[in-house]
């Protein structure tokens, strides 16, 4: 199995980190992995500088974040969570870049994430008001995707202003 790991990481790189953030890695820092190698750095350097008082999540999190440094320097890029590309709790291979499931987002569970794909095969989103409805998702979470810029352009409520 090892061998076969090593094959995979060596000539089929995308393919291997796509399923290694699939099956293995449960803690992301998307913002630190979208943004690239320094803040990944920057964000590896202040949990080892913790040392033995960072918290477990913080220390499964490294590894992660480890990873995705590798997956940085080899050329590999993680793209936003996209509302109408990302999968509920896949990674999806788009060029040579990944996009983050639903369920990577802190606090978004996997309900919620096939919650918002169900919603969306019904049609188009109109407004951040519109996918907290019919994805069933929290004001924070609609906060959160808002932040890293997966909203953008999407108006607040579904009632439009004409003056």
């Amino acid at each position: 199995m090892a061998v076969r790991i090593a094959y995979f990481k060596v000539h089929f790189p995308i393919l291997y980190y796509a399923a290694y953030f699939t099956v293995r890695a449960s803690d992301f820092d998307l913002q630190a992995m979208i943004n690239g190698s320094q803040t990944i750095r920057a964000r590896l350097q202040e949990i080892n500088s913790k040392g033995l008082d960072a918290s477990p999540k913080e220390k499964s999190l490294l590894t992660v974040l480890e990873i995705a440094l590798e997956m940085s320097e080899r050329g590999i890029r993680m793209q936003k969570v996209d509302l109408y590309k990302s999968k509920a709790t896949e990674f999806v291979i788009e060029g040579n870049t990944l996009i983050p499931p639903f369920n990577a987002v802190p606090g978004l569970g996997t309900n919620v994430a096939l919650q918002i794909v169900r919603a969306r095969e019904n049609g188009e989103f109109l407004s951040k008001e519109d996918l907290q409805q019919r994805g069933k998702v929290s004001r924070t979470i609609i906060d959160y995707l808002d932040s890293l810029g997966c909203l953008e352009g999407m108006p607040d409520a579904n009632q439009l202003s004409l003056f």
